[in-house]
């Protein structure tokens, strides 16, 4: 995919500077020989040609921008969706939890329902940490999908206005605690009650409806942070206001793993 897309990218920047020159001839023509004849100023006028030099320079900057887009999915994706090895590699958490945040941003934006769900991330300055970095990806996917899914039941009954007024919001900190690093995931969404509080990380348990949820994400999750990491998984929730997911991390890989 990169290679077609870095043609494409080259070409345009050759092609934004060429076309910039056509525009320059054309006006100077214009300006020298100002009465071209019927036949020419119908055909202008047919073909708009005020409005296409001045359209086409903004065409080639909207292809520039859609290009750079696509190569940052791209980047992304291979964040993403990168194989782990037998053995844990040093890995820089906030370019996986960014990468996540692009993959599910046809979840985030605005729909028919609602405004787009805000995502402020607040990050620490941190090391690199020894892991298994597409796993701990998983983990950030299956916990902010989760919270996206909240904030869709939050919304429920409200109208738009409604929720523009108190917008959907997924806030992301992170911190360094010592030898550990600290990422919280909170939402303000619906949020749970102590009953589903102590159930959500069970195989199998899920509050959404029949064909929506596997009640697996979360589990799998919480077995990926503990098991494989020797972290911690805990959540804080409010009825009403909103739940926060806190992935705790050691910075060095253990030695038992």
């Amino acid at each position: 995919m990169n290679n077609p897309l870095g043609f494409i990218a080259a070409s345009l920047k050759q092609a934004k500077p060429s076309i910039a020159d056509i525009i320059e001839h054309l006006k100077l023509y214009e300006e020298k020989f100002p009465a071209p004849g019927d036949e020419i100023k119908n055909h202008a006028e047919e073909i708009d040609l005020e409005y296409s030099l001045e359209d086409l320079p903004k065409m080639i900057d909207s292809m520039t921008m859609a290009c750079e887009r696509i190569k940052n999915i791209s980047i992304s994706l291979r964040t993403f969706s990168r194989a782990d090895q037998a053995y844990k590699v040093r890995f820089n958490i906030h370019e996986g939890i960014d990468s996540t945040i692009l993959i599910l941003k046809h979840r985030l934006k605005a729909n028919e329902q609602r405004p787009a769900i805000e995502v402020v991330t607040e990050y620490d300055n941190l090391p690199q940490i020894e892991c298994f970095p597409g796993q701990l990806n998983q983990v950030f996917m299956n916990i902010l999908a989760n919270s996206i899914d909240a904030l869709d039941e939050s919304n429920t009954g409200r109208s738009f206005e409604e929720i523009k007024a108190n917008p959907n919001q997924i806030t992301i900190t992170t911190a360094l605690k010592e030898t550990q690093v600290e990422v919280k995931i909170a939402d303000n969404g619906v949020g749970m009650n102590e009953s589903v509080k102590q159930k959500v990380f069970e195989h199998l348990f899920t509050t959404k409806g029949v064909g929506k949820g596997t009640g697996l994400g979360l589990a799998i999750a919480k077995s990926i942070v503990l098991e494989k990491h020797g972290g911690s998984l805990l959540v804080n929730s409010t009825p009403g206001e909103g739940t926060e997911f806190v992935i705790t991390l050691p910075i060095l890989a253990q030695t038992d793993s």
